[in-house]
């Protein structure tokens, strides 16, 4: 039988009688259209066409999204064959409107209608014109002659396809251009002739419609499908033997495969089935290459798929132990029945998870789901019958289109988006609407079976509004009788629990947690903690009171029993913890388990019980004693104990049982996850048992290290708190105490309290909140150690500099093979630090020559490099090895490593003088020198040998280099040969060399010449024993012939060309390796010391330097590329820059562009771009049409889509090259890779096949289908990184209307992509339940596409990262850690190292680099050992892909809650018994914002992310779970940060305001005069403490110890010093408030959002509103309100307090107070230039003037700002609001006690003073009401009565004011102190309004505080403005602030003035 499938002709002939009729359509044609049809319908052509055709593409990309799936392959088709065949094309076009027409008849879809006119006035256009080109006499002729070019086309090369081939883009087009026609040719005629071909053009033309693994489309020839273990994973899929007949099914045929099966029988989308059948063999053949084989030459799968059982169905498994139900995975005892039984649920358990889109982030519902399903699978395989029915068991939503879509995700879908929506865009409370957790939590509980399967839809599950009316509940009886009745129909697979008739559906509420906005949220997470500390300072109050100063005196019975009653206080703590844990879950009671409230009703009553005896019993026993004598000698002498001390042993008898778990974590661990009785009941009382969050303990060792570190944190702390804090402050306090104040400053409105109790919480306050802070510093402190010992001893910064890494260079060949190459033992998992640490330091000149494979890959990176313009060509030279091996015996080193030793040994040998011995050991010590020389000798002997030709002239040279060979082998050189001619000889030869290189055929004379110089030279000057080589010549003269001699006038010289023959063989051959080597050797004799600089770019040095450094450090052993573990990595983009577009780059906007920015901060880089380019600047590369080149290279110095694609392709790129050099047929690796250089297509398939097998690259593009409608470039930018990459995969939502009833409907679907040819095809289309992002955009983002990726690993990548061809050749060391215990478990996140490659200009994007390095490294570094509480932060982790897709996924989804959506998977993985782990041996880059504006916006997003994960469960689980010690690392690594940094503020507005009350009330004055007491000294140290925070030193820490590690300790303290003087303390102090305003506001009020910081390339000049808008409410107020706070101390403290004891207490607040208030404008480019202020200030009147209204944005108009400030407020609860007023309280202190200070009181102490203050203030709230009032009546038409108005009124005040002056004694100090008590009151006022807006938004009120506020702001912002535009009037500030922001562009001579001053300089 013949290969070629030749189809029947599938068109009738026409007959000669109907040419007349219509022929295109036998059926009835529309009014509409009718016109058009009858004109292209006619067999005849018609001749009177009036002019040629012109061809013009139809738009085909952008369509409406209704039709755009239907119709974009015929338009796409149009336009190919618009030049070949316009007849076609327009038939085409016409049948695609007709199928439009038919869509949408009524045109109702978005832009059907412009489409529609648009392509039918194109049809009219071209009707008549393009009939003109048929070739044909009819249209269906034209058509069918198309038809069967391509078809013929298909059928001689469709047997040899491949993508790669030289056919194959044709032969793509061609099966385009075949499926299409035959549609439209299927219309014209359905005779049954037409379909003969039907089915073998389909399955061809779709040969390229595959992912990875042509499965479907008969692709057994393509490379991938020929590796036996993906035959073997097909086989396996493949096997159908005993499956249920496909009849059953109304199937035709059999089933292919056994995804078929399920598909039918369940009815999954065919979409979904094709995706997880691919998924599941790619799979399979991968964990296949690993499992160790038998001898046997066949693959056996029966390991792999026990290994996928054990790995897909561990958390399955898992549920049903919790809920006490048995398994439905069952499995027969054949084993190989079984293993298609495991195969088939596997299959069974992807499908649900491809299909069940936004469900994925429940996992424990999709085990719910497959747990029914299973069983009814297995009642379909075993034929069982159902007990209830009689019938055969079959699936209950089984058989239909999308039947599980519709009847199983979507039910559960709606809910999901009906909670979500009542979350109200994040404005409303957590506890009013279910998260993903709460509805995956509510299957956690044998409730969640009430459901039933079939689902019950009127299940309170399904209810989300709560019924008006009361509804009545299933009691507990039933539930108890229907959960046995559960079990039992369990065993069938049913659930026939009914729900009471009368019952209503009950909104179920919370389950298991409710997020309440609360700080009590942090003590309830973290009680044991906050209760150590608490019960720790009371500890040491009480042992300072008793002046305890050694431990023993502990133990005297009246101390140890005072300090036992902190006991008492512990039970109090344990109350509030039981009373918070029924408050805070009350919203969860209906989901609650019976179990769980009797547990927290218990808990309570126990602490109520404790915290009554306790106190009861200290009472009544205080102080009597039952006293025992110890033995004699005994350190404790007499022992006593009373019966407070006996409660307080039996009181403390359940922490004895932890404190014994606590070490030993084995037997805890198997308490808390066993099912025994007895253990579940432990567990219930300690914690509630719920199935995450148990079993996390980890091994002895791990437990031992982080308690060892935080004894010694909590030690050093707790000294210091007792020695420097509270022990100085007892003996103060007495006298305090002691102290009888009678007279105060002001009216005392306790004057009965004793004790001074006022003046003691104002000086122990500030003392009580540094104690709770300042864990954290000294948390700093030991990490800052042990992450240094960790890395010095991990061989961190091993290789620092070029010096290190040329002293070095010799053993990175050794190193790199022990790394990199895969071992050749089987046993290559063991690690490999031993024998390392044997082998690394030798020499590895020793051996004979340098490893080939590392030649190979170090020029490949070095080629990288090139083509990432980080080198010129020059540095390429110089850095590169040779491949050629021509000199045996001799290691050939890149010449950089090389430069200048030739010289040296020059200058050496020049002046030498003793013996040749000597002389080579001195040579010889330097490597490098010897090779060098040796070379340079064999390089010119073989350069001489096939330069010379002529015989004579070889015989000489022969002679010359025996003669030296002689001298050397005798040692007799130095006498032979005179040195100092060396030079000399250097200097020819480089002559020679260069003449050799430019290979000028008229420079012939010139070389001999030369050769001539050399001869004479060497002869004559040198060699002693010159006349030997001279007889030589002489010798040769005499035989020769006379007529030969007679012949010539003249004698030819040595070299000379006689008239037949010459003796010099110039040009030289054109060959490869001849030419590589004499431009090595003239670098070898030329390159000098400058070469010690290769490479100069500073980017190319840390990352040689890295990956030098990397190969000392300790890493799994390679394996080989078919062995490694397989992975995808996946970026999430929304509407990000994929591509600078040339008019971005060329645009300026006022300020210099982006392309002019980026050749100035990369000047380097844009000279070698030139270089590569061969262009001379930017015009002549526009000229030359380079604009893809110009717009590649800048995006590629960006943060954008493109750059962070081009480093993931690099995975691939080093896969590749890994597979090369791992082919078992390669004798000799460069040759083989010089012949891939010559021809790629020799084995890349194989190659390409082995790399799509073990990486796949998905973009998860959420807008690209929008934007491909709607004409966005960036849609075509996407596509042109498909087209650079033709690997990789774009996934993306469509959504789509269809017309249902005349109705547009929204459909979404996910859809994969990628590109065949010039158009993007897709691949899979799986149709979703609804809109996919209902929750946080990234997570939903990345759900939607993670069912495209593949592999058992899975790396998330955001879009401004980068990565590097020599980090990807670390990969697959990186993936073995997944084979290797960690601990007590393997790791399910790897995480890894990030380089931030944005800190090259301004200053702050320095600091924050620095800052974001130090974190990344050595942070994470000691979280994740020995602290154990590492999370996911950052992108380039990699997951364990497996195990997270059957947990929930890679980030939690839920609206606002997982705002900081990554850190939640690593606070899922840990809590479901995973391992986090960090390794530092691999990078990858990340950008970071580099302007002020951005950096505070991320900070604020990570803030508000944190306050989150504040009321989160997942914080609180993991606090309650963990032992003491690993939830102190949680904690302070975590939230603790941030309310760390929150308490050190706190603490400055305590000590201020307590010093406020001190100072106003008198007591300060009183205390101090009476009691002669200075200053207090532990007050100085609190703030000293609080200083160490703000001046940034907490993060300076990590940072200098990272940099010192990594650079060298004294460039980490240079680079400290540095950053100081550049303000660094002020940008930290800085960001200290952006952390603490948005932590704290967000908890108590929420409004947490996701904020775009815009990520922008170039950093400009920030308007001051813009300014005063981001910092106003977080900055500049706190400021103004510190500012005050200073100035009022300072005023009444200054008649008995020195000025030297204020400026030590307070200048830390004044540096901060500074720093709130000007740091914006101090890092704000041109911040201080005039020209800018003068704008600044026009802007600033402009906006806090304007109206605003609905439509007008904040930056626009103050008053839309204003109500946008206010919007946390208006979402409040009363308890919020209330606290919000309660804050305000302290703005009317200032008024308090300031008016008691006026002269004008006259030293009055009544209250009536106070009560007459508020009047003035009323009386100047009415002024100004009145003035507001005569404007409104007066200003328009009486303007001359409005001014008199306005005088009178200030006529008025005035005369009042001198009234007041004359009579009441009103002085000015009276005015300026009632402005210090005024304003602040007035500020309180309108906080006040602000929280109680609902009241008072109708009223007059809310009107005149909306203008009071306005009237501040413009006051605040005009005292900012006055001190900047000062300055400004002095040019030396502005040189200096940009001296000071841009100090890195200065050290690298960049050009920062033009940037500014936005001056365009011509390239």
């Amino acid at each position: 039988m013949s290969n070629e499938i030749v189809p029947v002709d599938p068109i009738f002939e026409e007959e000669p009688k109907r040419n007349k009729q219509p022929v295109i359509s036998h059926e009835d044609e529309e009014e509409e259209s009718k016109g058009v049809t009858r004109s292209i319908t006619y067999g005849e052509s018609s001749s009177s066409g009036s002019g040629g055709y012109v061809s013009e593409v139809f738009n085909s990309e952008k369509l409406p999204p209704t039709l755009a799936s239907e119709i974009q392959r015929f338009l796409r088709v149009a336009n190919m064959l618009e030049w070949k065949a316009p007849r076609v094309a327009y038939l085409c076009r016409f049948h695609a409107f007709e199928i439009a027409h038919n869509l949408d008849r009524n045109s109702t879809g978005r832009g059907v209608r412009q489409f529609k006119t648009l392509l039918l006035e194109r049809l009219e256009r071209d009707e008549e014109t393009s009939k003109i080109t048929r070739k044909e006499e009819s249209d269906l002729r034209e058509l069918k002659r198309v038809y069967d070019e391509n078809r013929r086309y298909i059928n001689q090369h469709a047997g040899t396809f491949d993508l790669e081939n030289s056919h194959g883009e044709k032969l793509i087009g061609a099966c385009r251009i075949a499926s299409v026609l035959y549609e439209v040719l299927k219309t014209v005629t359905a005779g049954p002739q037409a379909l003969a071909d039907r089915d073998s053009i389909q399955s061809k033309s779709e040969l390229f419609a595959y992912n990875i693994l042509p499965l479907d489309h008969g692709g057994i020839q393509q490379a991938i499908m020929k590796f036996d273990e993906i035959k073997v994973a097909i086989g396996v899929v493949r096997n159908v033997r005993g499956l249920p007949s496909a009849q059953n099914f109304q199937k035709r045929g059999a089933f292919l495969d056994f995804f078929e099966f399920l598909q039918y029988s369940f009815g999954f989308q065919k979409e979904n089935v094709a995706n997880q059948r691919e998924h599941l063999v790619l799979l399979l053949a991968n964990v296949i290459t690993r499992q160790p084989q038998k001898q046997s030459s066949t693959l056996k799968p029966d390991a792999a798929i026990d290994e996928l059982m054990r790995k897909f169905f561990k958390n399955y498994t898992n549920w049903c132990k919790f809920l006490a139900r048995k398994s439905n995975i069952r499995l027969p005892c054949v084993k190989q029945e079984a293993q298609q039984y495991k195969i088939l649920y596997i299959g069974l358990y992807l499908l649900i998870w491809g299909e069940a889109a936004n469900l994925r982030f429940m996992p424990e519902c999709i085990c719910y789901i497959f747990h029914h399903m299973a069983y009814e699978l297995h009642g379909m395989l075993t034929g069982a019958v159902s007990m209830t029915t009689g019938d055969t068991v079959m699936p209950a939503y089984g058989g239909g289109h999308e039947s599980f879509l519709s009847n199983v995700v979507t039910p559960i879908y709606r809910v999901i988006y009906e909670e979500a929506e009542k979350n109200k865009s994040g404005t409303a409370d957590h506890s009013t609407w279910r998260n993903y957790d709460d509805l995956n939590e509510f299957f956690w509980s044998p409730d969640c079976f009430q459901i039933g399967w079939p689902m019950h839809l009127e299940h309170d599950f399904f209810c989300t509004q709560s019924p008006k009316k009361h509804k009545v509940k299933i009691s507990r009886p039933t539930r108890e009788k229907s959960k046995e009745k559960g079990i039992e129909d369990e065993e069938q697979g049913l659930n026939d629990v009914t729900l009471e008739e009368n019952h209503e559906p009950k909104w179920l509420g919370k389950t298991n947690f409710v997020e309440i906005r609360s700080f009590w949220q942090i003590f309830r997470s973290f009680d044991r903690m906050w209760s150590f500390f608490i019960l720790s300072l009371q500890a040491m109050i009480i042992m300072a009171c008793h002046e305890v100063g050694s431990p023993l005196q502990v133990f005297d019975a009246v101390i140890l029993e005072d300090i036992m009653s902190i006991f008492i206080t512990s039970a109090i703590l344990k109350l509030i913890q039981a009373i918070l844990d029924i408050i805070f879950t009350w919203n969860a009671r209906n989901t609650m388990e019976l179990s769980q409230k009797r547990r927290q009703v218990l808990r309570l009553a126990f602490a109520v019980i404790w915290t009554i005896v306790l106190p009861v019993v200290y009472a009544h026993s205080r102080r009597k004693y039952t006293c025992y004598s110890a033995k004699y000698g005994s350190w404790l002498g007499e022992w006593c104990y009373s019966s407070f001390m006996v409660a307080i042993a039996i009181y403390l008898m359940t922490n004895a049982v932890d404190l014994v778990l606590f070490f030993v974590p084995a037997v805890s661990k198997y308490i808390e996850t066993s099912n025994w009785r007895i253990c579940t009941t432990i567990s219930r009382w300690i914690q509630p048992r719920l199935y995450v969050g148990r079993g996390m303990q980890e091994t002895q060792i791990s437990l031992f290290k982080y308690t060892f570190f935080w004894i010694l944190v909590l030690s050093t702390k707790l000294v210091f708190s007792y020695s420097f804090e509270i022990k100085p402050l007892i003996a103060p306090t007495r006298l305090i105490m002691k102290i009888g104040v009678q007279i105060y400053d002001w009216h005392e409105l306790f004057p009965k309290v004793r004790s001074n109790a006022g003046a003691i919480v104002a000086v122990w306050a500030p003392i009580i909140v540094v104690y709770f802070m300042d864990t954290q510093i000294w948390y700093s402190v030991y990490c800052t150690v042990c992450g240094g010992l960790y890395g010095i001893l991990h061989h961190l910064g091993e290789i620092r500099t070029l010096g290190m890494l040329r002293s070095r260079f010799h053993s990175l060949p050794s190193a790199f093979n022990l790394c990199l190459i895969p071992p050749l033992s089987k046993n290559g998992q063991k690690s490999r630090t031993k024998s390392f640490f044997q082998n690394i330091f030798c020499k590895v000149s020793k051996s004979e020559v340098l490893d080939q494979k590392f030649i190979l890959v170090w020029n490949q990176i070095i080629s990288t490099f090139r083509s990432e313009d980080l080198i010129s060509n020059r540095e390429m030279d110089l850095m590169t090895i040779p491949t050629s091996g021509l000199f045996p015996g001799i290691i050939r080193w890149p010449i950089f490593l090389l430069a200048n030793k030739f010289s040296t040994a020059l200058s050496i040998a020049r002046d030498f003088v003793g013996k040749d011995k000597k002389l080579f050991k001195k040579i010889r010590k330097d490597e490098y020198m010897y090779f060098a020389l040796k070379e340079c000798y064999e390089s010119v002997k073989y350069i001489l040998e096939i330069l010379i030709v002529g015989d004579l002239e070889k015989r000489v040279v022969s002679s010359i280099v025996n003669e030296i060979e002689r001298s050397i082998k005798e040692s007799s050189f130095l006498q032979d040969f005179k040195m100092s001619e060396l030079p000399a000889l250097q200097a020819k030869f480089v002559e020679l060399l260069e003449l050799l290189v430019e290979g000028n055929e008229n420079q012939y004379g010139k070389v001999v010449e030369v050769l001539q110089d050399i001869f004479e030279l060497v002869t004559n000057d040198m060699m002693a024993n010159g006349h030997r080589i001279l007889d030589l010549i002489e010798g040769s003269e005499e035989t020769v012939h006379d007529f030969t001699v007679f012949s010539r006038r003249i004698e030819p010289q040595l070299f000379e060309s006689a008239a037949s023959k010459t003796s010099v063989y110039f040009p030289l051959p054109d060959d490869g390796s001849l030419n590589e080597q004499i431009k090595r050797l003239h670098l070898l004799l030329t390159v000098k010391d400058k070469a010690m600089d290769i490479p100069a770019n500073l980017e190319a040095r840390r990352r040689i330097s890295f990956f030098a450094t990397s190969l000392f450090m300790d890493m799994p052993s390679a394996p080989e590329v078919c062995s490694m573990l397989s992975f995808s990595v996946i970026t999430p983009h929304y509407k990000e820059d994929i591509n600078f577009s040339m008019k971005e780059l060329q645009s300026s906007k006022g300020q210099v562009s982006i392309i002019f920015y980026m050749q100035q901060i990369f000047p380097d880089e844009w000279k070698n771009f030139l270089e590569r380019m061969g262009y001379q600047n930017l015009n002549e590369l526009i000229d030359k049409s380079k604009e893809e080149e110009i717009r590649n290279w800048a995006s590629f110095r960006g943060q954008t889509l493109s750059r962070t694609v081009r480093g993931m392709m690099y995975y691939r790129e080093a896969l590749t090259l890994q597979a090369l050099l791992e082919r078992p047929e390669n004798k000799d690796i460069l040759e083989d890779a010089a012949i891939e250089r010559n021809n790629p297509k020799l084995s890349s398939a194989e190659l390409d096949a082995l790399a799509d097998m073990k990486f796949t690259y998905v973009i998860s593009c959420q807008m690209f289908g929008s934007q491909k409608s709607s004409g966005d470039p960036r849609a075509e930018d996407i596509k042109d990184l498909m087209r650079r990459y033709p690997a990789l995969r774009v996934a993306y939502i469509e959504e789509k209307e269809e017309i249902v009833g005349d109705k547009p409907q929204k459909v979404y679907s996910s859809i994969l992509a990628k590109a065949v040819g010039n158009f993007d095809q897709v691949i899979y289309r799986i149709k979703l339940p609804g809109p996919p992002i209902i929750g946080e955009g990234k997570p939903e983002n990345q759900n939607h596409a993670i069912i495209f990726t593949r592999g058992e690993a899975l790396q998330t990548i955001d879009m401004n990262q980068d990565n590097y061809l020599e980090e990807a050749l670390k990969v697959r060391n990186l993936l073995q850690e997944f084979l290797q215990n960690h601990g007590r478990r393997p790791p399910t996140i790897l995480g890894l190292r990030e380089h931030i490659f944005t800190g090259s200009v301004s200053s702050l994007a320095w600091f924050m680099s620095y800052q974001e390095t130090s974190f990344v490294t050595i942070g994470q570094r000691i979280l994740a050992n020995p602290l154990r509480v590492r999370f996911h932060y950052g992108h380039p982790d990699i997951f364990d892909r497996v195990f997270h897709i059957t947990r929930g996924g890679i980030s939690k989804a839920s609206k606002t809650i997982n705002l900081s959506e990554d850190v939640f998977a690593g606070f899922n993985s840990t809590s479901r018994r995973g391992c986090i782990t960090y390794h530092e041996y691999l990078q990858v880059g990340k950008g970071r914002d580099v302007g002020l504006n951005q950096i505070s916006k991320f900070e604020a997003k990570v803030a508000n992310g944190n306050s989150e994960q504040t009321l989160s469960r997942d914080i609180h689980r993991l606090g309650r779970g963990f032992d003491f010690f690993r939830s102190l690392s949680c904690y302070f690594t975590t939230i603790g940060f941030y309310f760390s940094s929150l308490i050190s503020v706190i603490g400055i507005y305590v000590f201020l305001y307590g010093q406020l009350y001190l100072v106003l009330s008198g007591l300060q004055k009183a205390l101090l005069l009476e009691a002669r007491m200075q200053n207090i000294e532990s007050l100085e140290t609190a703030l000293a403490s609080q200083s160490f925070i703000q001046l940034g030193l907490l993060t300076g820490l990590p940072m200098v110890m990272e940099i010192g590690l990594e650079k060298g300790f004294l460039t980490a303290l240079k680079d400290f010093v540095l950053m100081q003087l550049q303000l660094a303390a002020v940008f930290f102090t800085f960001s200290l408030g952006t952390k603490t305003h948005y932590y704290g506001r967000t908890i108590m009020h929420g409004g947490a959002k996701y904020i775009p910081t815009g990520r922008k390339v170039v950093v400009f000049h920030a308007s001051f509103t813009e300014n005063y808008r981001l910092y106003s409410r977080s900055h500049f107020v706190k400021g103004f309100e510190l500012l005050l706070l200073l100035v009022v101390y300072d005023l009444f403290r200054r008649s008995y307090q020195s000025s030297m004891a204020y400026v030590l207490i307070t200048y830390s607040v004044w540096f901060m107070t500074i720093t709130w208030l000007f740091a914006p404008f101090l890092f704000n480019p041109s911040g201080f230039s005039w020209d800018k202020i003068v704008d600044d200030w026009k802007g600033w009147n402009k906006w806090i003037k304007e109206q605003g209204g609905i439509g007008i944005q904040q930056d626009k108009s103050w008053q839309s700002w204003w109500n946008d400030e206010q919007a946390h407020l208006r979402r409040s609860g009363y308890g919020a609001r209330f606290f919000e007023i309660l804050l305000s309280i302290r703005f009317f202190l200032y008024q308090y006690g300031l008016v008691y200070h006026l002269d004008i009181s006259q030293q009055s102490k009544n209250f009536l003073v106070y009560v007459l203050s508020w009047v003035v203030i009323l009386a100047v709230f009415l002024t100004v009401k009145a003035v507001n009032i005569g404007r409104q009546l007066f200003s328009a038409n009486y303007h001359l009565m409005f001014r008199l108005f306005k005088a009178f009124l200030f006529l008025s005040v005035f005369a009042i004011v001198i009234t007041l002056s004359v009579i009441c004694e009103l002085s000015l100090k009276d005015v300026i102190v009632c402005c210090l008590a005024f304003l602040p009151t007035g500020w309180g006022l309108i906080l006040v309004a602000q929280a109680v807006r609902p009241i008072i938004e109708n009223t007059g009120f809310w009107h005149f505080t909306e203008v009071l506020a306005q009237a501040y702001d413009y006051g605040m912002g005009s005292v900012l403005f006055a001190p900047i535009a000062i300055l400004a009037w002095l040019p030396i500030i502005s040189a200096f602030q940009t001296r000071f922001l841009f100090n890195q562009a200065f050290n690298r001579h960049l050009q920062i003035q033009p940037i500014l001053a936005g001056k365009k300089k011509q390239t």
